[in-house]
């Protein structure tokens, strides 16, 4: 094995896991099953230290073990999971990543700047878990009082009782991995009742021969409970690969195991399978027996599975026979895996550029077939365009991501960020399964950041003044996602405040932004929050009120192509809504012809083309009874020459406005390969970006946005909601 390939997987893993951690921590309130929130929590953390204990790694182990340790204890119910817990894991989750980053830098041993946090860390987890141990040890001194008595010898006489049996051997090195073999025992208690159990002391090496930090005893139980052989198993799930566990079930269990294998749908499955499906194995206890036979000499007979399972003593002969049964009904094997590598996305940027350089090349031989007029080579490439197609949807799926990851990330700052200001706010999240380019996921993350800490910090309100309004005192942040038009919306709304149009009116002519004598409409005033050093917090916090940010939101997004836009009632709440493009690379592009110009509109911008007709002197059409506010490109652009006789009118749709756009000629749909446009042309407006023709000349992408800023200045029509 690489150990530097190893170490790099761990990294990532780590990194996923305390992403999980984080996750389970913000929400373990909202979980309906609490303890199954918490499991997920200590899984975690134990994976991280097992993990890390292989390549020894000792300051991480020896955090985590401390970490590990107190959600032990909330496991088995001693000590609380508190709201202060919850921060105080919280603070570990940033310190783990932190030391899981100087690992990825290359420092492989404790960083001492950082080492006193981690010493601090440590004293309050130790705190907490010995704070409440004193308050618990009465209880269960009384506890154990009480139900001893009640306890029911394993060799004593049982009739004929109907209880699951669980023969455990725990491994000797147990309590040196940093287990209780006690502590597992009382979990097992919270799923039903231990009605037996006897102490096996066969392995106890003579006094002077033992280790007080080996384990040497095993337990034989009977418990009695209505939970699955799975979540029987689970309990030992930490230290299963250690100890050896035998779980038989109540003789009623085997009838029923036999009925539900019976029972099973006719699709292709292994023996293995029905046995773990039904519930009469675990997957582990499977995995062991496929490890046993496949460790059999070449030279001894083959044993089969079902016999090694049996003669382990995890299940009955009656349910293989029935599996085995169920698996002859079975015509055909199939199994179906979910398969996923990991992949240099350097490598994915490379197949994009390799697709939109197979695009022109294509565009060119279809150009040169349309020259000589050949049926055959039209054909061809005919053919080959359809394909390019197929090759560049199935390219840029490979990298469009799920922005759910991104949401998720700002629980955690809504979390710390109410704690900071003393508001009580929670994060509602929508349309997480909403896909867009990995590159604009990559680069939303910091505008979406400023926008949710200025509504948290202006938008929401405290909570007396919010009960005062007849609001709940809890204040909310939503962040939504959804397509639209072939872009992304993402919309970030609070239910505060909202904004005070004459205050930020006020404010603009104060700055000498707007004239006085203008008269502006709702959406232009809002939008003034997005200029430069505009600010209308009455103080400097930590979060705002120096007019930094809102200005950096808009020039960042309008980079990535997109837009953003504010509406707000007040007393009810603000919503920011940004548009992005789904991708950065390769679109469907519709060509236009002004003069010798060449120009590409987003096709799904594109609603209808029309023929241009319209008064003279005017900027505006008659659309079926509609008005139509529109743009000729050759002014807009200065393109020299007379238009043509016979013009048209290209009718766009951006979010709820409409324009149309006069173009001399329409040539046709062109699949578009997006080349960025030199720094020296980012003051140029309505233009974000250009193409490569098939006859090698350059076409610039229109940018729809800027240009639907442009026309609202002129009075665009809103589309009804």
């Amino acid at each position: 094995m690489n150990l530097d390939e190893a170490l790099q997987t761990f990294i990532a893993e780590s990194r996923e896991l305390l992403e999980e951690m984080e996750n389970a921590l913000l929400n373990v309130d909202l979980a309906g099953d609490q303890g199954e929130a918490i499991n997920a929590i200590f899984r975690a953390a134990h994976t991280i230290k097992g993990s890390a204990g292989l390549f020894s790694l000792d300051h991480i182990v020896a955090f985590t073990h401390v970490v590990e340790s107190l959600l032990d204890k909330v496991r088995d119910g001693s000590v609380t999971l508190s709201d202060e817990m919850v921060v105080l894991l919280l603070s570990c989750c940033d310190y783990l990543s932190g030391m899981i980053d100087a690992l990825a830098a290359g420092r492989h041993e404790q960083d001492p700047d950082t080492a006193p946090e981690g010493e601090m860390l440590q004293e309050q987890l130790r705190r907490h878990m010995e704070g409440e141990a004193g308050a618990a040890a009465p209880a269960a001194s009384s506890l154990a009082v009480h139900t001893e008595p009640q306890l029911e010898r394993i060799d004593q006489e049982r009739g004929e009782s109907d209880y699951w049996h669980i023969s455990l051997r725990f491994g000797r090195v147990v309590l040196q991995n940093g287990m209780d073999p006690i502590a597992f025992l009382r979990y097992l208690a919270k799923l039903g009742r231990i009605v037996g159990i006897a102490t096996i002391p066969d392995a106890l090496p003579p006094a002077d021969e033992m280790d007080a930090e080996l384990c040497y005893l095993g337990f034989e139980i009977a418990f009695d409970s209505t939970a699955d052989r799975e979540a029987i198993a689970g309990v030992f799930e930490f230290v299963q690969d250690d100890c050896e566990i035998r779980i038989i079930p109540p003789h009623s269990k085997v009838s029923e195991y036999v009925n539900l294998i019976r029972a099973l749908p006719e699709q292709a499955a292994r023996l293995g399978e029905i046995l773990v499906r039904c519930g009469s194995v675990t997957a582990h206890e499977l995995q062991e027996a496929l490890q046993q036979q496949s460790g059999k000499p070449k030279d001894a007979p083959p044993q089969q599975l079902g016999a090694i399972l049996v003669d382990a003593g995890n299940v009955p002969p009656v349910v293989v026979e029935a599996a085995l049964a169920k698996q002859k009904q079975v015509s055909e094997q199939k199994a179906q895996e979910s398969r996923s590598i990991r992949v240099d996305s350097d490598k994915l940027d490379r197949l994009i550029d390799l697709v939109g350089e197979l695009i022109i090349a294509g565009a060119r031989a279809n150009m040169i077939g349309q020259q000589l007029r050949n049926s055959e080579l039209l054909e061809c490439t005919s053919t080959l365009t359809g394909l390019v197609e197929d090759v560049r949807d199935a390219a840029l799926e490979l990298r469009m991501v799920k922005i759910g990851a991104t949401f998720n990330r700002f629980q955690r700052v809504v979390h710390d960020v109410a704690r900071e200001l003393g508001k009580d706010i929670g994060l509602i999240v929508d349309g997480e399964d909403s896909e867009l380019d990995k590159t604009v996921v990559e680069k939303i993350g910091d505008p979406l950041m400023h926008l949710v800490r200025n509504a948290m910090d202006h938008g929401i309100e405290p909570a007396e003044v919010r009960v005062a309004a007849g609001k709940p005192a809890k204040g909310m942040i939503k962040l939504n996602a959804f397509h639209e038009s072939g872009s992304i919306v993402i919309e970030v709304s609070d239910d505060g405040g909202g904004l005070r149009k004459e205050k930020i009116l006020a404010k603009a002519i104060e700055r000498g932004l707007v004239d006085p004598e203008r008269k502006l409409s709702d959406s232009e005033i809002y939008n003034l929050i997005f200029e430069a050093g505009f600010s209308t917090a009455e103080k400097i916090t930590n979060l705002s009120g120096r007019g930094v940010g809102m200005d950096v939101v808009k020039r960042n997004i309008q980079a990535l192509r997109g837009s953003v836009d504010v509406s707000s009632r007040e007393g009810q709440g603000t919503t920011v809504t940004v548009r992005l493009p789904l991708t950065l690379a390769i679109i469907d592009g519709f060509l236009v012809q002004v003069g010798s110009s060449v120009f590409v509109i987003p096709l799904d911008m594109i609603e209808e083309c029309i023929e241009y007709a319209t008064e003279p002197g005017q900027d505006y059409s008659n659309l079926r009874g509609q008005v139509l506010p529109f743009i000729r490109l050759r002014e807009l652009f200065r393109i020299d020459g007379a238009s043509t006789r016979r013009e048209s009118i290209v009718v766009l749709k951006f979010g709820n406005q409409r324009a149309g756009l006069v173009v001399d000629t329409l040539l046709g749909e062109f699949q578009t390969v997006i080349k960025p446009l030199s720094p020296i042309f980012s003051e140029v407006k309505c233009i974000s970006g250009s193409t490569i023709l098939g006859n090698g000349e350059v076409a610039l992408i229109i940018d729809v946005a800027a240009l639907m800023h442009t026309v609202s200045g002129r009075g665009a029509v809103a589309l009804a909601a």
